[in-house]
């Protein structure tokens, strides 16, 4: 099948170093190190897992070159010392072993730093917080400059000895060389602030030092911001010409995007489409006749091959695409489109877990990020019937994990299709991408002989027991929350006010198109992701929009790239915001709410939204319940049937069907160091 997309499976050489295809693994934090900076073992199954399936450059996440001042975050590994260089050798020993070519990002955190982390004083180029409300650093010295150089190219040393193929340097992202590069952070008025020329002497002084440790055979990336998009930072074009300063010593650019505010292109937001960032590299490469890298949502293997035929990207970089799938390239190879389980861009279990609340990385799609799927070396020792209720996201996935260690499986579905919420959902224009989740799900279930789908098949204790089950997985999803307010209940049923099964409905009805939103007022009760999928929709086509909810703030529990992206959209567009605000009572036309001073306040509308969350929905689990309380079936329940949360909850229970499996005596897990 490589003859489908010669270009992704051509080789490419960089000095002497040759890269066996285009794609990379581009570093991202994962929050699996050690608190000691070494690697852990979660780590090393992680990266080999993604050279075993074919990624050609895999680029390590940053490594701190000066501890504690540099890190960045909790767990952050380290090359600061000695010390670390013989795990490093191990791991590297085992990615070249399945033919990677391995390079490690250096970096320095700088004010991204935290010093309840560190114990220490922030230090950055200047005063500037690297986001609103952050630290406010301490500017560095000029000899704690000179000493940072100095950490650069001992830490490039080490990178050398260990067997590193290259080494990238981060320059973007609010690091501490882009605090010095950019005029958003750099307020300096000596010798390191002002000109261009300025702002890029220390850059350019650890490019030089690093350059002298690695001799000139030795390939260097740079990562950059090509655009900050923040006011008064680095465009396109200043990014063209700060770079003249740093080109002698580069041998590929890593052409990125976004700095801390604008962190929503920086980790692609989900409606961002697949190679949005090309023209930037295009423009590098352009200039400076050299090799770039280049990420931007990448998932199609059609538009990965599209955009390296195009001349604009050498490299296509995958972060979050290979943390959904680590075998992208293996599948891509041998014609396994159909089940390349493509990164929706969620950023709910990467960013969410790593920068929201400090947590190792997950995934809504894959539930085994580190472990990978060893589980399919497994069978069950003895015959077992499952039957899962419910063909949406969760249930699939403990369909197919089930049925792939050699259980029977029956997938009881009420509606004509799979995918559940998430393929309604996925009607939304801006989650669109939503929908390969369950489309992936369908076509690995097709593949299994032993897993049986019957739609249009409401589930009913008597169908179900008809199957002689061994195991019940009960998994029929969420509905929409409606609370018990005056007069709220009455209005949905009368139509004047809508939840957002009404409003997809609607939508692809046709009832809502571009023209008939502009001026129209729509006001939505509920902050939650829910509530900012209808603003979403309604604010760019011109709706004088406003959300309300009862919590401080807007969007609170979302991931941070969703809190980005809002606050752009809300800004833009003057959404109007009540928070600490409660809903009292609903009427035809407007929404009557307690203002946070107590006032008593009717938020009239055009186009009023319900959002006020959801609720599980369980039709047949009582009766499941009790139809087998007294027998050896096990009923299990998973997903938004437990209690609504995100699709990843329903993801990871999914997968959990080993662990039911396990308790009853089928199969025998082995737990992973």
């Amino acid at each position: 099948m490589k003859s489908d997309y010669p270009k992704i499976f051509e080789p490419i050489t960089i000095k002497r170093t040759t890269i066996k295809n285009r794609i990379a693994m581009t570093p991202m934090g994962t929050n699996y190190g050690e608190t000691s900076g070494e690697m852990s073992n979660r780590h090393m199954n992680y990266y080999s897992l993604r050279a075993k399936g074919g990624t050609g450059l895999i680029i390590l996440e940053n490594a701190n070159i000066e501890y504690p001042a540099g890190s960045n975050g909790t767990s952050q590994i380290r090359i600061d010392h000695d010390s670390f260089m013989p795990r490093y050798y191990q791991l590297v020993e085992n990615l070249h072993k399945n033919g990677a070519t391995v390079a490690i990002q250096v970096n320095h955190a700088g004010a991204s730093a935290s010093s309840a982390r560190t114990g220490m004083e922030t230090v950055s180029s200047s005063n500037i917080p690297t986001k609103a409300g952050g630290e406010v650093p301490r500017p560095m010295t000029k000899e704690e400059i000179l000493t940072t150089v100095k950490k650069y190219g001992e830490a490039a040393k080490r990178v050398q000895a260990i067997g590193f193929d290259a080494i990238e340097i981060h320059c973007g992202h609010s690091y501490l060389m882009s605090q010095f590069i950019s005029p958003y952070y750099n307020k300096r008025t000596d010798e390191f602030g002002g000109s261009v020329e300025n702002r890029l002497r220390f850059p350019r002084m650890v490019f030089e030092e690093v350059r002298k440790n690695v001799g000139p055979w030795f390939p260097i990336i740079v990562r950059i911001s090509a655009e900050e998009r923040v006011p008064g930072g680095n465009t396109l074009e200043d990014t063209l010409e700060y770079l003249e300063y740093l080109d002698e010593f580069v041998d590929m650019y890593d052409v990125s995007c976004g700095l801390n505010p604008s962190l929503q292109y920086q980790i692609d937001s989900n409606f961002l489409p697949d190679g949005w960032r090309s023209y930037m590299a295009r423009a590098v490469k352009d200039k400076f006749k050299k090799p770039v890298i280049n990420a931007g949502n990448y998932r199609d293997p059609k538009i990965v091959e599209k955009v390296l035929e195009s001349g604009d990207v050498d490299i296509v970089g995958m972060g979050r695409g290979l943390i959904a799938e680590p075998n992208w390239v293996k599948k891509v190879e041998n014609g396994e489109e159909d089940i390349l389980r493509k990164c929706i861009s969620c950023n709910v279990g990467c960013a969410g877990n790593r920068i929201g609340v400090n947590r190792p990385i997950r995934c809504t799609v894959n539930p085994a990020v580190p472990e990978g799927d060893i589980y399919k070396a497994l069978k069950v020792n003895k015959n077992c019937n499952v039957v899962v209720v419910g063909g949406g996201t969760a249930g699939l996935e403990a369909a197919c994990t089930a049925a792939e260690v050699g259980c029977n499986v029956f997938v009881l579905e009420k509606k004509d299709h799979l995918g559940g919420l998430s393929t309604f959902i996925s009607d939304l224009p801006s989650k669109t991408r939503m929908k390969d989740f369950p489309k992936y799900l369908e076509a690995r279930a097709a593949r299994l002989k032993n897993l049986y789908v019957f739609l249009n098949t409401e589930a009913t204790v008597e169908k179900v027991k008809q199957f002689k089950p061994d195991i019940v997985v009960n998994a029929t999803g969420s509905v929409p929350l409606v609370p018990p307010i005056k007069g709220l209940k009455e209005n949905i049923e009368a139509g004047n006010v809508a939840t957002i099964f009404d409003m997809i409905n609607n939508l692809n009805a046709g009832k809502y198109p571009d023209e008939a939103c502009q001026g129209k007022k729509v006001v939505v009760v509920g902050g939650g992701s829910v509530g900012l999928d209808v603003i979403e929709y309604f604010a760019p086509r011109g709706a004088e929009c406003t959300i309300i909810d009862m919590l401080p703030q807007i969007g609170m529990l979302a991931d941070p790239i969703t809190k980005c992206s809002m606050r752009e959209t809300h800004d833009k567009y003057g959404v109007k915001e009540y928070v600490n605000t409660a809903l009292q009572e609903v009427k035809e036309n407007a929404f009557t709410v307690k203002l946070p001073d107590g006032q008593i306040k009717d938020m009239e509308f055009d186009l009023g939204f319900n959002c006020l969350g959801m609720r599980s929905n369980n039709p047949v689990l009582p009766g499941l319940e009790e139809a087998f309380k007294d027998t050896e079936t096990y009923v299990y329940t998973i997903g938004d049937s437990v209690r609504a949360r995100r699709i990843m909850e329903g993801t990871m229970e999914g997968r959990a069907i080993l662990n039911v499996l396990e308790s009853q005596g089928y199969l025998h897990l082995e737990p992973l160091e």
